[in-house]
């Protein structure tokens, strides 16, 4: 990232949380009251709702007037403005300095990968693209896991081979008596 943009992206980040620490945490109305009520925001709906007609003492309903500024809107908290990408063509869409992409959930392996080669071609941040050596530490993870499972397995299997030979021989010996 270049030294000017740098400090652009910082100076929106730095305005939208000195705006969002004025902002009032907007809670569901009566949620305090009832424990059925969770916290999360509902908009009031009722003929008489106290909040709904903004009435003295009562918390401050959401509304139009406390969002955040508009030059940090759709940035991420790396500084970068998020773009979805679907396929490699629009891949060349993207400017590195200012953008970064994230890689749609629907996309598959194959596509993903011709993705992830043109970001490193051009440089372009991938957001959500985990770091190798989480992956490696995960894969290492499972091996382990199935190596103490075919240990554990292996003996069970042999015990339960001998039990079923016996129980064969016997009913094959069931068989031919009844010849």
């Amino acid at each position: 990232m270049t030294e000017p943009n740098a400090t652009a992206s910082e100076k929106r980040l730095r305005l939208r949380s000195r705006i969002k620490k004025k902002k009032p945490k907007f809670v569901r109305p009566e949620s305090w009251r009832y424990v059925r009520l969770k916290e999360t925001w509902r908009n009031p709906r009722g003929l008489d709702h106290k909040v709904r007609l903004s009435y003295k003492g009562w918390p401050p309903a959401a509304g139009s007037g406390y969002g955040g500024p508009k030059i940090a809107r759709g940035l991420h908290p790396s500084g970068y403005e998020e773009v979805l990408i679907y396929n490699v063509g629009q891949v060349s869409t993207v400017t590195p300095k200012t953008q970064a992409i994230r890689i749609a959930h629907t996309v598959g392996r194959r596509k993903r990968g011709g993705i992830l080669a043109e970001a490193r071609r051009k440089r372009i941040l991938v957001l959500n693209l985990k770091e190798p050596t989480e992956m490696a530490e995960k894969k290492i993870a499972e091996t382990k896991e199935e190596e103490k499972a075919e240990e554990v397995e292996e003996p069970k299997e042999a015990s339960e081979t001998e039990k079923t030979k016996p129980e064969e021989k016997t009913k094959k010996a069931r068989r031919r008596a009844k010849e």
